[in-house]
């Protein structure tokens, strides 16, 4: 009788290795499936993506091409405005951007929970309030894994935005040295791109010199500069000078007024900043400070008058 239940256990236990063997064996082969019927992007034309992008690419460009047709029309639009904004149009889609998210929920999410894990040390009969706070920090997790790309994307649109507006002055002083020594504007946008500073203003202009030599007008170039930068500032440059020449006008002086006005602005801004600063100095000053002080000046006398009670 022992040697039958012996038999029956290893045909058993037999029988349920072998399953285990082919549900994986079964999931390798779908997802190998699944690989295999990603198809290879063709980069020739494009920028290398940011780090972070690169280490993750495979996963992203495989989240990407199956959730695709999930992506409305309208959300694609709107990340491609971001992205064209953030100059990221030519390193990664708005498709990928979305991939991007996904993934980060799916990997932020598990490490939460290995996190929890490590540092638990469960209580007897507490199983379902154990499960409950898994399930809330992986919860937890996904979400910051979600929000992460985006929070990047925000801060980079912010960081260009300033860098923008900090360095338009000096390269409309360059290209407007360079139109009252007699260049074109084609050439003094040469030579502003060749001894400007590097950043965000050196790369759009590169753009614009590199579609006016695929073909493009000067005009349309610079029409698609100030769409992608979206910012008010280069929309008035852009319009005083395609103005100025198609009514055949001198572009020193309106170059040298749009400069002017950009540094007045520049001023401007710095004032306000200046001006903003002791408001919000008050919050960390009235909760951090001022109890530190008040403690350091009165625990001397809080502790003469306990000893003179005393």
């Amino acid at each position: 009788m022992t040697e039958t239940i012996s038999k029956n256990f290893a045909l058993v236990s037999l029988l349920f290795a072998l399953a285990i063997g082919l549900s994986v064996a079964l999931v390798a082969w779908l997802i190998s499936r699944a690989v295999v019927a990603v198809p290879e992007e063709d980069r020739a034309y494009k920028d290398p993506p940011p780090l972070g992008f690169r280490l993750i690419w495979w996963p992203i460009q495989a989240i990407a091409y199956y959730i695709e047709p999930l992506v409305s029309a309208k959300t694609h639009a709107a990340l491609l405005t971001r992205l064209r904004k953030a100059g990221l149009d030519f390193t990664i889609n708005p498709t990928q951007f979305v991939a991007s998210r996904l993934f980060g929920a799916l990997l932020v999410a598990p490490v939460f929970w290995w996190g929890l894990a490590s540092f638990d040390h469960p209580a007897p009969g507490a199983d379902g309030f154990r499960t409950s706070l898994y399930l809330q920090l992986a919860a937890f997790g996904a979400l910051c894994g979600w929000a992460y790309p985006a929070i990047w994307l925000s801060d980079l649109l912010d960081t260009r935005r300033r860098e923008l507006l900090k360095t338009l002055p000096f390269y409309l002083d360059i290209i407007t040295l360079c139109v009252e020594a007699g260049l074109n504007m084609q050439g003094a946008m040469n030579q502003a791109v060749a001894k400007g500073p590097k950043g965000v203003l050196r790369e759009e202009f590169q753009r614009v010199l590199r579609d006016i030599r695929a073909g493009k007008g000067r005009a349309d170039a610079l029409r698609d500069m100030a769409d992608r930068l979206n910012e008010i500032s280069v929309t008035n440059f852009t319009t005083a000078v395609i103005q100025a020449e198609s009514m055949g006008m001198n572009l020193g002086p309106v170059l040298r007024a749009q400069a002017d006005q950009r540094r007045i602005e520049r001023f401007l801004r710095a004032e306000k900043l200046a001006m903003e600063a002791p408001v919000k100095m008050l919050f960390p000053l009235i909760v951090f400070i001022f109890p530190c002080t008040f403690i350091v000046l009165f625990f001397p006398i809080v502790m003469k008058f306990t000893h003179a009670g005393l």
